[in-house]
């Protein structure tokens, strides 16, 4: 493979002969840029020659993993990554630290820098084990800060580094949602087979029966998603010496007799304790002290003094408060049992929606339970609003899918079938990602779902709400009591997604990192075939030239190629049958995917958008699009998630969706070049297209996009295929693949 002389240099550098390096690549989605980087850096080292071995953290997990004899006789340590990466194991070494962009743009001048970064030290009082968040936002500290100084690169210049905050925040998010979604469905599914219903219509679970034991673990899960929640979120901030504190600081803030308080803080304290946590542990890695007492400050000192403050701290002086907004409340609703029912219906739906466990949600619910036998009515406010955020968050990944992570959208089934059984905390992973989004929306649709509840006289003989106290005959008014419900949870899902969709348009990016959706057909012009006629149009740097005119015939053709291809199959059956040659046969390319019907030798887009509804017709001859203009939906909305132009003049854009029945991949060249966005800001002369199933994505979907971004890194293979004379020659080359 010929390297290329690094871009920042005036001549190749001189070889270096004995220099070992090792490097980390990652991006957050671990697909085409985490492979980028990893070859860009092999191939800056080879060019200086000096040996480095490069470790891939893909989608498809890790690849090339360094061992602990790599860590051990290596000169520096490189990581270039927009995701946290584990710093612990290089202890001791130069470590450089910055975004997956700069590993693909400078891997030259990543290696230079490396040779003089700092030493990594994860303990004492370096202040270097900030987590991999904080130095990838340049705010790392002590004398690591270097290496965390690296990270203002390109990448952070551009803004495409999150938050210190929204890092953390999504990681104890990330490890919470496991122990909500088994939590749950463990208590949803032991009440539903193992409950037994009472004459008054509630379910009790005999005890010491098998399905007690099932109610009983769920219930470990609910109390570990809290501690969890606040534990990593500390670790991201403060890494391991923070994780102790941070997993006290939440078991205490959601144990509310600690503090005298009858209900906990639930999920929003744990973000408090998380981050108070997180941040008091960076702190006292500031703080000076002897190199002998260095060895102990990570697993003695640091947890001990960070988790008796902060278990302190929050007893006393946060844990009074609460304690007081618990009372207040309760009395401020005792002397609303005279006023509208409606009004208390909206008052106690928008205080259950609110914090789902906390402070605010407990005191309405025991408000309603304590009125069971006197104002059943009261209980039924409460009953219809406590589903409909878990209900409400389940629906908006069902109508907008692709706002949501993938891990989103199946902790939205869990949130579904945990609403139907009255389970509130369904829906935290969704209000800790996005508190200023989906808070607003929950409490809506708690405010209508208990509203119409109340102005219906909706009784709940049962202290439980959601679906199943109706389906087992505890709902006095059950028509109107589904009715709240359901109303409740369209308001909450669609409030959700519009709230999404706002704050996607506003930011120009997708929301928390999610893809989104793209809103309908772009009204792109897409350029038409040969015989149309033309406009002289100017583009910069390349003169006056003919411009097709925008018509209907390439939307013709995007709508048509489903059918195409089954057209030109059954020519190619025919023409054998007539005893004309038959075609030879083709070279496989990446397991079939792409084949001749697949490859456009000129694309005449002149748009990035243009260009993907272009190669979108490309892919429908292979008959296997269902729905060409869908196709084009999901590939616009992976670009708004960021551009897959990955430099080099390359882009390789690519959709999940049921758009088409079975993967497939289409290739075609643009000799002009077409404006992709791409880091190094080269034009796109190479495009490959992948489309799979959403079923059939997993690992397939990554194989083809890392096979493919490993071998465009080799700059004779993109000559070739550049200066292919025709199809099979494309093929032969594309061949070499694998």
């Amino acid at each position: 493979m010929t390297s290329p002389v690094d871009p920042h240099d005036e001549a190749a550098p001189p070889p270096e002969p004995g220099l070992k390096l090792l490097a980390v690549t990652a991006c957050p989605t671990g697909i085409a840029h985490t492979y980028m980087a990893a070859e860009k850096l092999t191939q800056a080292a080879e060019a200086r020659g000096i040996a480095m071995k490069v470790e891939t953290q893909g989608s498809i997990g890790a690849e090339n993993v360094l061992t602990d004899n790599d860590v051990r006789t290596a000169d520096g340590i490189i990581i270039a990554a927009d995701k946290d990466v584990d710093r612990s194991r290089f202890e001791g070494k130069r470590l450089l630290v910055t975004g997956v962009s700069e590993g693909i743009s400078d891997p030259g001048g990543l290696i230079d820098r490396v040779r003089e970064a700092p030493v990594h030290r994860s303990s004492g009082s370096s202040g270097s084990s900030a987590s991999a968040a904080g130095a990838g936002d340049g705010q790392g500290g002590g004398s690591d800060g270097g290496a965390a100084a690296g990270a203002s690169g390109p990448a952070g210049a551009k803004g495409r580094e999150r938050s210190v905050g929204y890092k953390a925040l999504m990681n104890g998010v990330s490890y919470m949602i496991p122990f909500v979604v088994v939590g749950g469905l463990l208590i949803a599914v032991s009440l539903a087979v193992g409950g037994h219903p009472q004459a008054d219509g509630g379910l009790v679970i005999p005890d010491g029966s098998f399905w007690k034991h099932v109610n009983d673990i769920g219930t470990v899960g609910f109390q570990l998603m809290v501690p969890i929640l606040s534990g990593y979120i500390a670790y991201a901030i403060g890494d391991r010496p923070a994780l102790v504190p941070g997993m006290i600081g939440g078991w205490i803030a959601n144990t509310g007799e600690l503090y005298d308080s009858k209900s906990g803080a639930g999920f929003i304290g744990a973000i408090v304790t998380g981050f108070l946590a997180g941040y008091l542990v960076r702190w006292i890695k500031l703080v000076p002290v002897s190199r002998f007492v260095r060895p102990i400050m990570p697993i003695i000192v640091i947890p001990i003094v960070a988790t008796s403050a902060l278990g302190l701290f929050f007893i006393y002086v946060i844990g009074r408060p609460i304690s007081w907004v618990f009372e207040n409340l309760t009395e401020f609703l005792g002397s609303m049992t005279g006023a509208s029912a409606a009004l208390l219906g909206v008052v106690l739906g928008l205080m259950i929606a609110f914090d789902m466990g906390g402070p605010v949600n407990k005191t309405a619910f025991l408000f309603g339970t304590g009125l069971v036998s006197k104002s059943p009515e009261v209980m039924g406010m409460c009953a219809a609003a406590i589903p409909v955020p878990p209900l409400g968050q389940g629906l908006a990944t069902l109508v907008r899918r692709r706002l949501f992570t993938d891990q989103e959208r199946e902790t939205g089934y869990a949130a579904l079938f945990m609403g139907f059984f009255g389970i509130t905390e369904g829906a935290i992973p969704f209000a800790a990602a996005r508190p200023a989004r989906v808070i607003p929306a929950n409490m809506l649709g708690g405010a209508v779902a208990g509203g119409i509840a109340g102005l219906a006289s909706v009784g709940d003989n049962v202290p439980h709400g959601g679906p199943i106290v109706a389906v087992l005959g505890a709902i006095d008014g059950v028509a109107l009591f589904f009715v709240a419900v359901v109303v409740g949870t369209a308001v909450t899902g669609l409030t959700t997604a519009g709230l999404m969709t706002v704050g996607e348009r506003r930011t120009g990016r997708a929301p928390d990192g999610a893809v989104p959706e793209a809103e309908a057909a772009p009204s792109v012009a897409v350029a038409a075939a040969s015989s149309a006629p033309a406009r002289p149009t100017v583009k910069a740097g390349a003169g006056t030239k003919a411009e097709p005119i925008p018509g209907a015939e390439a939307e013709a053709k995007a709508k048509a190629g489903a059918k195409t291809g089954a057209a030109m199959e059954a020519g190619d059956a025919a023409r054998d049958e007539d005893g004309s040659p038959a075609p030879s046969k083709e070279p496989e390319v990446l397991s079939g995917y792409l084949t001749a019907r697949t490859v456009e030798e000129r694309l005449a887009a002149e748009s990035k958008e243009a260009a993907i509804r272009e190669m979108a017709a490309v892919l429908g001859r292979s008959g296997k699009v269902t729905d060409s203009e869908a196709l084009v939906r999901a590939a616009l909305a992976r670009e708004e998630q960021g551009t897959t132009g990955l430099g080099e003049e390359i882009a390789v854009p690519h959709a999940k969706t049921d758009a088409v029945s079975a993967p497939v991949v289409g290739f075609a060249r643009s000799p002009e070049g077409i404006e992709w966005g791409a880091l190094d800001g080269t034009e796109a002369r190479l495009v490959f297209m992948i489309a799979v199933p959403e079923a059939a994505a997993g690992d397939e979907h990554l194989r083809i996009l890392a096979l493919l971004s490993r071998k465009l890194m080799d700059s004779g293979f993109r000559a070739r295929l550049l200066e292919a004379a025709d199809k099979d020659s494309v093929l032969r080359i594309l061949a070499e693949i694998h």
